[in-house]
């Protein structure tokens, strides 16, 4: 999991004001902050290459996948502030799943590291974790939509496409693992993009740390209970499928909640927001009833609109009953015919 290494007290300072930053055998510069969120900070950072790390290969020889390296020795770098064991062991479970899946499509956890640190009156947390990814720095699909939206711009229909099928390759590949593994916080905001000349965006999903095995057996009103306070702390509420608002005593769960979300971010790719945002500015409106209901509004669009094939796309994936609900290889079957048929 977490691994520690020697010459980091004084890594906090170093941090904050914009130093060098030692994981494991590998050395950075902080180039900029690019974000935070919680007890979470995301930098820019440059590998600088010394004759230690030289002699052991630097990064690259930690990469199973050399496709990973910077050719500017350019990276993202996620701190985490660790207040508490129950903290430490999330950390340590979103290193662990990060360091499951090798997918051109899901972002692949480089390197990491977790240190312990001296609790002071200025400071509560006991651990620091360092992640280290690959950089893009065109940001998220919620980025990329809220700028859209200020200047009344869509993605074409090819390129909404193009952007859902790569995300459904990457959803692929964790339903297909053994055991299958649901994202569970599919959503904009989750979805790294990068514009290519005269192609559709590249997205790349990040972020698991909500991520789990996907099969559970729901056998009574405790467990359901559980399962419905776990998703209200982790599976974003605009995205959430309704098994996880209203958990039945006796059921199954399985990898097509990560199924509703898709639906919901297809949307998004579209309009921008998800299918149910709206019920949060309705006065006296339910984002849950809405969902659980799948009362779905369809805003004006771009002109020409989007086809309705879109559209039923959409609502074919956010069928309330999980069971009947189709599963990532059947979507990417019909989004590749919907691709083949609007780019002719």
């Amino acid at each position: 999991m977490g691994c520690s290494f020697s010459g980091l007290n004084a890594l906090y300072d170093a941090v904050n004001g914009g130093g060098d930053v030692w994981i494991n055998e590998n050395r950075f510069k902080i180039v900029r902050q690019l974000g935070e969120g919680g007890f979470a900070y995301v930098f820019l950072v440059k590998e600088v290459v010394t004759d230690a790390s030289a002699a052991s290969g630097g990064l690259s020889n930690k990469l199973k996948d050399p496709s990973f390296l910077s050719d500017d020795g350019t990276y993202a770098m996620k701190k985490v502030l660790i207040q508490n064991n129950e903290q430490l062991d999330l950390v340590r479970e979103e290193i662990r799943v990060s360091s499951l899946f090798t997918h051109p499509n899901l972002l692949p956890l480089l390197d990491h590291a977790i240190i312990k640190v001296k609790a002071t009156q200025e400071q509560s947390w006991k651990h620091e974790a360092y992640l280290l990814f690959p950089v893009h720095l065109d940001g998220t699909l919620l980025d990329n939509s809220t700028a859209m939206k200020s200047n009344k711009e869509f993605f074409s229909t090819v390129d909404v496409l193009q952007i859902f099928r790569q995300l459904c390759a990457g959803l692929k590949h964790m339903h297909h693992f053994d055991p299958p593994y649901a994202h569970n916080d599919v959503k904009p905001g989750n979805i790294l993009i990068t514009h290519r000349k005269g192609q559709a965006p590249r997205a790349i999903l990040m972020d698991f740390g909500s991520a789990r095995p996907a099969r559970k057996q729901i056998q009574s009103r405790a467990e359901a209970l559980q399962l419905q306070e776990w998703a209200a702390e982790h599976c974003s509420a605009p995205f959430r499928a309704p098994e996880l608002w209203d958990c039945p005593s006796q059921c199954n769960i399985d990898e097509r909640t990560d199924i509703w979300s898709l639906g919901c971010t297809l949307y998004a790719i579209m309009y921008g927001v998800s299918p149910f945002e709206y019920a949060l500015g309705e006065s006296g409106g339910s984002l849950q009833l809405a969902i659980v209901n799948v009362q779905i509004k369809w805003p004006a669009g771009p002109k020409p609109p989007y086809p309705d094939t879109l559209h039923q796309f959409v609502t074919w994936m956010l069928q309330p009953q999980a069971a009947v609900r189709p599963r990532i290889d059947d979507i990417i079957i019909h989004v590749d015919k919907l691709i083949s048929k609007y780019s002719d």
